[in-house]
């Protein structure tokens, strides 16, 4: 038997990183995520490397920045010949279960290819995953089919059933987001997963276990079940930091001005067929307000699988990994949704709690860390090296309570805007499909955004924390851009390809270097 201990990796999906009450968020309480970070570690400068949902999370699961694993887009496929946390522990004895989904669009490139469904492989499972109880390839499916057993008349687009009901009591007085959809709370697919994983435990009692949890909330659409519609009130929310109008706000770049008219579409923001552009203020606040609802489902959530593991003995065995894929704008900038190079977009919570280690109980760790080093931290808690291909770094130095000798002092992240379908960034922007790319290096004080053929950006963060003031075109910030643009082009070329580049065969046999890069 495996006895390295258990894992259970925590994914939501759209989640702020301020949203904590542990960090000081004036509206939303996440005791349950709180008491986790208690016991364990709070990383507050955590940050993903891509949106949307796939690149974000095939990132967080391969340990390697976008440029290097290429799956850039929701239905973009991932090579085969790249390695990822389930495969990797899977070399260790576990059987990783995946709870959810992972948006993975298969290898069509290989032998495999005339066999892939299409159906299944855009929102595919990444391989070495095993899919657990009765999930299959097709997420909401079997939640689809629970609700139908449960009693409840699915609308004849099932995906609707997230849609709040129709006439809901208040909702036209108080915004559209107040209506709760048809489901309870107990039937929601975050109690779903959580039962799942719960059914999975009592089976496997006496078994070392890897666990991928996946909660699709606070994803859109923004509406909630009862009572967590109605638990934040919308009048105490933080209103969206924006400018005057979305036409002073996209005077800020070329990209920014594209994406905005974008969202002017009914519909452009998932579940809500209307612009949210121009909703009126009462509106906005109850989606705020129901975002934060669909967070404190997931936190009471979180504290069932807390509440099970400490009952059955398990507790004081399991690594416990709480993030999520990227952020949300939630209004900021006028923007809705992910992308594009705002912090709100990229900016996450991460959350560790090691049953070994006690010394750094309680913890908060200010340095910046990347959803990359989330696959060398469980690889080294479990005691095996992290393979040559990966970017990301193990954090255990701090989960231990010490620091590490060196660390980076920025985070770095991509965001391609590219549609080969339809090619609107394309047209709209006289770009062509490569061209459609962004580089993000931010640290403490700049914040520098490169486009592949656009104007650069450049932000004063001690001055602008919000991003409102470009200063790409002041001549006093002309030397510091120069400067972080070589910054971002030395970590491009540090981070190229090197699985095998340390590798010298000679007459005297293989020498081969395993170190660190920096």
């Amino acid at each position: 038997m495996n006895t390295k201990g258990n894992v259970l990796f925590i994914s939501a999906d759209q989640w702020r990183a301020e949203c904590l009450s542990a960090v000081g968020h004036p509206v939303v309480r996440t005791p349950r995520l709180d008491a986790l970070a208690a016991e364990g570690l709070l990383f507050r400068n955590h940050y993903c490397q891509a949106a949307p949902c796939g690149p974000a999370r095939t990132s967080m699961l391969t340990g390697l920045y976008a440029m290097k694993h290429r799956a850039i887009l929701n239905g973009t496929p991932l090579s085969d010949r790249h390695t990822n946390i389930a495969l990797e522990v899977r070399k260790l004895g576990y059987d990783p279960i995946l709870f959810g989904y992972t948006d993975t669009s298969l290898d069509t490139s290989n032998s495999k290819a005339a066999t892939i469904s299409l159906q299944d492989s855009y929102m595919g499972v990444m391989p070495g995953f095993r899919v657990g109880a009765t999930y299959t390839q097709e997420l909401f499916f079997p939640w689809f089919e629970y609700l139908t057993g449960r009693g409840y008349k699915l609308p004849d687009n099932p995906m609707d059933v997230y849609i709040g009901r129709p006439d809901y009591p208040g909702a036209e007085r108080r915004g559209r987001s107040l209506a709760a959809p048809i489901y309870e709370a107990i039937d929601s697919d975050t109690a779903y997963t959580t039962d799942k994983v719960i059914e999975y435990w009592q089976s496997h009692q006496d078994q070392s276990w890897f666990v991928h949890a996946v909660f699709l909330r606070p994803h859109p659409p923004l509406f909630a079940p009862e009572p967590y519609n109605r638990m934040f009130d919308p009048d105490l929310v933080p209103f969206p930091r924006r400018a005057a109008s979305p036409h002073e706000e996209g005077r800020q770049h070329p990209f920014l001005r594209f994406w905005l008219e974008r969202q002017t579409r009914p519909g452009a923001y998932f579940g809500h067929n209307y612009n949210v552009q121009s909703l009126p203020e009462h509106e906005i606040r109850q989606m705020i307000a129901c975002y934060y609802g669909l967070i404190r489902e997931v936190d009471d959530n979180i504290g069932r699988l807390v509440d099970y593991l400490k009952a059955s003995n398990q507790w004081d065995n399991t690594l416990i990994i709480f993030t999520c894929d990227h952020g949300e704008q939630l209004g900021d900038h006028w923007l809705w949704d992910k992308g594009g190079y705002f912090d709100q977009s990229y900016h996450i919570p991460l959350i560790i709690r090691d049953p070994r280690n006690a010394a750094a109980r309680g913890r908060i760790v200010d340095a910046f860390t990347e959803a990359v080093d989330i696959m060398p931290t469980i690889l080294d808690w479990l005691g095996t090296p992290t393979p040559m291909e990966c970017d990301g770094r193990s954090l255990r130095p701090w989960i231990e309570g010490s620091n590490p000798s060196a660390w980076r002092d920025a985070v770095h992240w991509e965001y391609d805007f590219r549609d080969p379908k339809s090619y609107t960034a394309e047209k709209s922007l006289d770009l062509t499909s490569d061209q459609c790319t962004l580089n993000v290096l931010r640290d403490e004080r700049y914040k520098y955004v490169h486009f592949t053929n656009l104007p650069p950006l450049f932000f004063d963060l001690q001055e602008d924390p919000l991003e409102f003031d470009d200063k790409a075109g002041d001549r006093r910030y002309q030397g510091l851009m120069l400067d972080y643009a070589q910054k971002l082009l030395s970590l491009r070329m540090s981070h190229a390809e090197r699985t095998l580049a340390n590798t010298l065969l000679s007459p005297d046999g293989i020498a081969e270097y395993r170190g660190p890069r920096f």
